[in-house]
């Protein structure tokens, strides 16, 4: 019986993996693990614990914690990563078919079984041949994998647009899907450069408000659209969510802007428009102080002594 699922991560700011860890209750978050994956064995950290989900079916376990020596090994192999990478552009310049390629890292797992190089192009490329070149240098077992431009901006880290450390290679553990449709809700300028990152892409920080925008929309009137104010009926032409108000432009009043509760629906408007001009049935007899026009009657007998002081007066 699965007691606890701990959350594993194998890189700086990596994607977490999930393995059953009952076979060791003693493990805490922090520790370092050696783990099963489909590339083979690899070492990562615990980052924290959660229960288990049903629905995801069986987990992994966590072969063992990682011990001194494991640790040591990951230190000399990581030292090596910089010369494997060196020969790697050596013998791309050899072949001399990779013009086009950025070879970025290598990366040896914790025993140096495995060595992985990383590289981008803009297009897709064999690079088969490397590869048995490179078989021929080193003892591991040799992987070469093709990243795209926001992996290689996480992979390079810097600073984004903002000024600020790249979200990707500081928090960001996976890639949202992202759309222009989020830049227009926010009303972000469509210019390239304010909303593209450095990577070329979208950038990741327009999903971040993305759902309050949406939900702040839905209670104001869309642009275009002819709404009833104060100071009369006039069209949207501007809507600002985190304000709850909306700028109308109204006929002889010019450009003005108003908060959600004193927008009246147009329809609605219309309505109250046509009901104040109607007689007022509760007082149609009577001098009425309700705003509606008074009833006829009433206004015949103001019309009658209007007459009669006329009269008076003439006399």
């Amino acid at each position: 019986m699965t007691d606890k699922i701990a959350g594993v991560r194998f890189t700086k700011v990596g994607k977490l993996y999930h393995f059953d860890c009952h076979e060791f209750p003693d493990l805490k978050a922090g520790d370092f693990v050696i783990v099963e994956t489909a590339r083979g064995r690899s070492m990562g950290q615990i980052m924290g614990f959660i229960e288990p989900d049903p629905q995801y079916g069986e987990y992994k376990t966590i072969l063992r914690p990682a011990t001194a020596r494991d640790m040591v090994l990951r230190q000399q192999w990581e030292a090596k990563q910089p010369e494997a990478l060196a020969i790697c552009l050596e013998k791309a310049a050899e072949i001399g078919q990779y013009d086009g390629v950025k070879f970025l890292a290598a990366q040896y797992n914790y025993d140096g079984t495995r060595l992985t190089f990383l590289y981008t192009a803009e297009q897709q490329v064999s690079v088969s041949r490397l590869w048995h070149e490179l078989k021929r240098v080193f003892d591991a077992q040799v992987e070469m994998r093709q990243i795209g431009p926001r992996d290689v901006a996480k992979l390079l880290g810097g600073y984004g647009a903002c000024g600020e450390l790249r979200c990707c290679s500081t928090f960001l553990t996976d890639f949202s899907p992202i759309s222009i449709k989020m830049a227009k809700v926010q009303g972000v300028s469509l210019n390239p450069s304010e909303i593209t990152g450095m990577c070329g892409r979208l950038r990741c920080c327009l999903v971040y408000e993305y759902e309050q925008y949406v939900e702040a929309r839905k209670q104001l009137p869309k642009k275009n659209k002819r709404v009833g104010t104060p100071l009369g009926v006039g069209k949207v032409i501007d809507v600002h969510p985190l304000q709850d108000s909306v700028t109308v432009y109204i006929e002889d009043e010019g450009r003005h802007t108003f908060q959600r509760e004193d927008l009246i629906p147009l329809d609605e408007y219309e309505a109250l428009q046509k009901k104040a001009k109607q007689p007022c049935t509760k007082h149609g007899d009577g001098e009425c102080d309700c705003g509606k026009q008074p009833g006829e009657r009433y206004a015949d007998r103001m019309n009658t002594e209007s007459v009669d002081e006329d009269d008076g007066a003439d006399q």
